[in-house]
């Protein structure tokens, strides 16, 4: 079988791996809080871009959570729901997964994904310490994600040129920064749109 491109770089979060944020949600409740504040004060660029470039713990980042919902609710209450964000139970699509292990029978699959050093502990958690042919996690080269570099890299590590590439994310600016670069992308929201991009290639039943 001939694809029309030699590796598929995918994104982890949003794509394989879903949270359940039910208890946060409920804590946010409970706390008089809007729901999503939690998120919002953890994904502000000066707490979580540390953490996805490596430079600081997982525990250090929800220290951090905790020290700015303490400016919205009483320290105990901060931090418990910034105990409570960090460890989420999370699941991972099996359909997605299988789809994604057909695709390894002709061509190289890496993670391309905006992390935390606990990446590692978290694929292993899954059973999935040795499902990509590699990982390229921000927490680990240094970059983030839609920066041109690390794209470079996910290319490098498949041994092949960007433009032979076909990258997947569930961010436009992820996918428009690789398609920058010559890669083709797909902008996930559902497994409908990877299965768009693979099929006529007996990879969809």
């Amino acid at each position: 079988m001939t694809l029309p491109f030699a590796a598929v770089l995918c994104d982890f979060d949003g794509v394989i791996r879903f949270y359940d944020t039910a208890e946060v949600a409920r804590l946010e409740r409970a706390a008089g809080l809007p729901e999503g504040t939690t998120s919002r004060i953890a994904f502000s660029q000066e707490r979580d871009l540390p953490a996805l470039l490596g430079k600081i713990t997982t525990e250090q980042w929800v220290q951090s959570i905790a020290t700015g919902l303490s400016e919205l609710v009483p320290e105990e209450q901060a931090r418990g729901l910034a105990e409570a964000f960090a460890s989420a139970e999370f699941r991972v699509d099996e359909d997605v997964l299988e789809l994604l292990r057909r695709v390894q029978a002709h061509v190289p699959v890496v993670l391309v994904t905006n992390a935390t050093l606990s990446l590692e502990a978290d694929l292993l958690s899954l059973g999935l310490s040795h499902f990509a042919d590699d990982v390229v996690s921000s927490a680990r080269v240094g970059v983030v994600k839609p920066e041109r570099r690390i794209y470079e890299i996910a290319a490098e590590r498949a041994s092949v040129s960007p433009q032979q590439c076909l990258f997947v994310d569930d961010r436009r600016e992820n996918v428009e920064a690789a398609e920058a670069l010559g890669m083709t992308g797909v902008l996930y929201g559902g497994i409908a749109d990877l299965e768009k991009a693979l099929s006529g290639h007996d990879l969809v039943p």
